[in-house]
């Protein structure tokens, strides 16, 4: 009888398989969330890099023409600033998935309340001030 007792001592019971789940339980709610942060501040991280790349080549298209900022009034614009040289491909905005281009011909200096994002919806990408070279992405 002593040896049966030995043999059966060999597996996990229902409390200790139990408690084994919950812990895992626990550190799956504390790990998903940290990865969900982690993609969204990866695509935070993508659209500083991008606007401010595009900023700088605008800066660089207004250092060569007089001052003036590129219109991008049509999409063969930015075409053409792709074959000119100053962008390798049209920029796509992570949130979106775009790569549309809203120009804002509204934007006021003297009215603050009028925003860049008045113009353009979610399935945009970018809305650029033409009068500033400022240029924004579509977070929806």
């Amino acid at each position: 009888m002593h040896a049966n007792r030995k043999a059966m001592a060999k597996g996990f019971t229902l409390v200790e398989i139990l408690i084994v789940v919950v812990i895992l339980g626990i550190l799956a709610a504390i790990v998903v969330p940290q990865f969900t942060n982690a993609a969204n501040e990866a695509r935070d991280g993508n659209i500083a890099t991008q606007v401010s790349t595009m900023e700088n080549q605008f800066e660089l298209f207004a250092a060569k023409n007089n001052g003036s900022y590129p219109t991008l009034l049509s999409g063969q614009e930015f075409s053409d600033l792709i074959t000119d040289g100053y962008f390798k491909d049209l920029p796509v905005n992570p949130y979106t998935g775009a790569s549309s281009v809203v120009v804002n011909t509204t934007f006021d200096d003297a009215n603050p309340a009028i925003s860049l994002f008045d113009v353009a919806n979610s399935t945009d990408g970018w809305v650029y001030d033409a009068g500033t070279g400022n240029i924004a992405a579509i977070v929806p």
